[in-house]
């Protein structure tokens, strides 16, 4: 037997009042369940050139406190602006098309001591997973002429985090 589906503002997925109603009082935010539906994507995020956020879970959306969940759109033939995400770790699902994440390493490993720092590219699939940790440099790039790469961003801060940067380098925690 199928449920029905949820429809919107029957519990599920409350609207946030700044002030609420003593007439009317609501459950904890954290004592229900949220819905949120994939056409109710809320795109007033931070942002970088070449690509469009779109949160689901945030502070905002459903009252977290502790993750951000979302989307990120590159459209075709576009590169996003190089970027880190401050002290959020930032996990990543590739949905559809080939992105790559370009970042620069400058561990030294693989090729011996005093080997300068090199672009490094990964190549996605769907199905894919890549791992951003906090205050690593990088950028998007959806190389495919013609269809857009859409990934869901899973963060571990309230919010998205981002902080735009003019070039990819190495950055420590004290630099941003």
């Amino acid at each position: 037997m199928s449920e029905p589906l949820t429809t919107p503002g029957e519990g599920f997925h409350p609207h946030l009042h700044d002030t609420p109603d003593p007439d009317h009082p609501t459950a904890s935010l954290r004592g229900r369940l949220h819905h949120i539906r994939a056409g109710a994507l809320d795109g007033d995020t931070a942002q970088s050139g070449g690509m469009r956020r779109f949160a689901a879970v945030s502070g905002k959306t459903v009252g977290s406190e502790k993750l951000w969940m979302g989307q990120t759109h590159v459209a075709p033939s576009t590169a996003s602006s190089d970027h880190h995400h401050g002290e959020s770790e930032t996990a990543i699902y590739v949905v559809s098309g080939h992105p790559e994440f370009v970042f620069i390493d400058d561990s030294g490993e693989g090729g011996g001591d005093g080997e300068e720092p090199k672009e490094v590219r990964l190549r996605t699939s769907p199905g894919d997973y890549i791992f951003v940790p906090p205050f690593v440099p990088h950028r998007e790039e959806n190389p495919d002429p013609d269809d857009e790469a859409v990934v869901v961003i899973a963060r571990s801060t309230q919010e998205a985090i981002v902080v735009n940067l003019p070039q990819l380098y190495a950055l420590s925690p004290d630099e941003s």
